[in-house]
């Protein structure tokens, strides 16, 4: 037998319901903020991501599945968003059609790392890109959106993580402070922040082992560094949020994972078993655009692994209880009553009635079982007295009371009771 790769999963059965359930709300709150989808290849010329996410990242140095075409060109299966977004707006010139311009995506992504609850080597994503705006507004507007998109999908009891990374001017300042401080420490950190230390002393503060938090929790804050500007843009985002009832954490230790954040970064953090999940994160990133060979463009988003959406749901049972698989069942034994269950079936597919009927040829007790599995709400019986009577047979699943209804009338009668649903 052949099995699945490690880190792939196969998504079917109750688990599909969830997936569905979130694109469903995923692309509902996409559109009532105005955002229109956008479809990216799945595989992208990796300089794309080395230049954009940054060389000395985990997902380049670590995690980037890349791959020489017959053409010798490198390639690799794309392990984010963003930069592909970015691309695009480039490539196909989107700046004519008016700014802000304001997308979503859902779809796959690929990182070789260590599969865990939530966490996959091919994962996937929804995330949204407002790009073209320099405004406080703009941030709040994401962090709104996320917020929105989290209380759809019935999860509540989240944490908004919110820092301010400052312009680049303050962040070198920052980095110098900071390097400063870690220089005689570096015996005691991890192999990680070692190198992080030489190539990106900032993600020093993104280390998650447990030896270096005592460290980090005393090493400068950024917010000491700020100019006025940033200051000021901080204060403005803060503002918004607190007067349209967004509760959010200052978390002077939020940096994120990639090179790209500038500004404004956040998170939201989740409880989930006896852990906490990063469920979503993004921030501004206004150099990109222009690190990609366009224009100088503002630019703000987010993302969110859907593996551990789904997996957050699921817990949190947020599905008050699963979809019926079709609506109507017709049941029919013999000849005569199958040829009248096709016309039925014919007739309420036709109005936009999920129907199925009989392919196996079973006894009636089990096609009730199976109308059942389905989860039918109405099942209509036909057997040779129906057809005699001229009267079937109509059951309410749910409750198991039967009626009789006249044939020439039963899809009427089906099409009412579902009309009032």
């Amino acid at each position: 037998m052949i099995s699945r790769p490690k880190g792939t999963n196969d998504i079917y059965g109750e688990e599909i319901e969830y997936w569905q359930y979130f694109e469903k709300a995923a692309r509902k709150v996409a559109g009532v903020f105005g955002f229109q989808e956008i479809r990216t290849p799945i595989f992208e010329m990796a300089e794309l991501f080395i230049r954009s996410v940054g060389d000395e990242t985990d997902i380049v140095q670590k995690e980037m599945y890349t791959f020489e075409d017959k053409g010798h060109r490198l390639l690799c299966l794309r392990p984010e968003g963003t930069a592909a977004v970015v691309r695009s707006f480039i490539e196909n010139n989107m700046v004519s059609e008016g700014l802000p311009r304001q997308v979503y995506y859902i779809g796959p992504m690929f990182r070789y790392e260590r599969p865990q609850t939530g966490r996959q080597r091919q994962f996937h994503q929804f995330g949204a890109e407002l790009i073209g705006s320099s405004s406080p507004l703009a941030d709040a507007e994401m962090i709104w959106m996320s917020v929105f998109l989290l209380e759809e999908l019935r999860l509540h009891r989240y944490t908004l993580h919110i820092n301010m990374l400052g312009c680049q001017k303050d962040r070198e300042s920052y980095k110098a402070a900071l390097k400063d401080y870690y220089k005689d420490k570096l015996g005691a950190v991890c192999p990680d922040c070692r190198r992080r230390y030489e190539t990106n002393v900032l993600r020093l503060l993104d280390c998650k082992v447990d030896a270096c938090q005592p460290i980090k929790e005393k090493a400068p804050e950024l917010t000491e560094f700020l100019c006025p500007e940033c200051r000021d843009h901080k204060g403005q985002v803060s503002q918004i949020l607190i007067e349209n009832n967004i509760d959010a954490i200052w978390n002077t230790r939020l940096v994120r994972g990639l090179d790209y954040y500038t500004g404004i970064v956040f998170e939201v953090k989740y409880p989930f078993k006896e852990t906490v999940f990063d469920l979503l994160g993004g921030g501004r990133y206004d150099h990109v655009i222009e690190q990609l060979g366009g224009n100088a463009t503002p630019s703000v988003g987010f993302a969110c692994g859907i593996e551990r959406m789904v997996a957050t749901m699921r817990e949190e049972k947020a599905i008050a209880e699963p979809a019926a698989l079709c609506q109507v069942f017709v049941l029919s034994i013999g000849e005569e009553a199958k040829k009248e269950s096709l016309k039925i079936t014919d007739f309420l597919r036709k109005r936009g009635i999920s129907v199925q009927h009989d392919l196996m040829g079973r006894n009636i007790r089990n096609q009730l079982k199976y109308a059942d599995k389905q989860r039918a709400l109405y099942t209509i019986i036909i057997g040779e007295d129906e057809l005699d009577k001229g009267v079937y047979l109509v059951k309410e699943m749910e409750t198991g009371d039967q009626i009789e209804v006249e044939s020439s009338w039963v899809e009427n009668y089906i099409l009412e009771k579902l009309t009032a649903l």
